[in-house]
């Protein structure tokens, strides 16, 4: 192997690595875990309703799901990558043990589909474009949130 194809395997390697440590940081509920991955100015495309911008918003986001789901785990299923791209079809499971926009704790186990899209930026993730089957999951959980 040269050099070079060394340098481009250990950039794809540390650029997965930051992308599971992102989700770790949600199975784990170590928000400050995204610190050592999201870039400063790191942008989530689309925001939660009330989403603060950056890192911070992100984990006001980990706290919550982490309280509705304590269980939670966060399993990527597939990865497509290039340096600087990575897109992910994972799946979060976990048991609703308490509040989740509204919805009271069913007990209920929950498992539903994300797909993202990453920009990496030296190592770090920069921006973040994201689906979450929440209509998947509110059909599970038997109920929607109260429309504003």
């Amino acid at each position: 192997m040269s050099a070079t194809e060394h340098q481009a395997n250990a950039r794809l390697r540390a650029e997965r690595e930051a992308v599971e440590t992102f989700y770790r940081a949600f199975s784990e509920r170590e928000p400050d875990l995204v610190d050592t991955v999201l870039t400063p100015d790191w942008q989530d495309i689309p925001m939660a309703p009330g989403q603060a911008a950056g890192p911070e918003g992100i984990k006001a986001i980990i706290r919550m799901l982490g309280e509705a789901l304590p269980d939670l785990r966060i399993t990527i299923h597939d990865t497509v990558q290039e340096p600087g791209k990575i897109a992910v079809r994972g799946e979060i499971t976990g048991t609703h043990e308490g509040p989740l926009f509204g919805i009271a704790a069913t007990g209920k186990q929950v498992s539903f589909r994300l797909y993202e899209f990453h920009t990496l930026q030296k190592g770090r993730v920069a921006t973040t474009w994201h689906m979450e089957d929440w209509f998947g999951l509110f059909l599970q959980l038997g109920r929607f949130p109260a429309q504003a």
